[in-house]
């Protein structure tokens, strides 16, 4: 698994647990960290189709 696929599957798991705690404050703030996560799922399945295609 390529490296910079891990780190936006790891921002992308801290953002999702961000959220939640955001929601359950109260605090819409949240919809930034669903966003953010958005962000880094699709960056995470960008670098792993790249790497996929890289070592093919």
């Amino acid at each position: 698994m390529p490296r910079l696929a891990v780190y936006a599957l790891a921002v992308c798991l801290l953002a999702v647990a961000a959220a939640v705690v955001s929601f359950v404050q109260g605090s819409w703030l949240g919809i930034v960290w669903v966003l953010l996560a958005g962000l880094s799922s699709n960056m995470c399945w960008y670098y792993l189709k790249r790497g996929r295609s890289v070592t093919r």
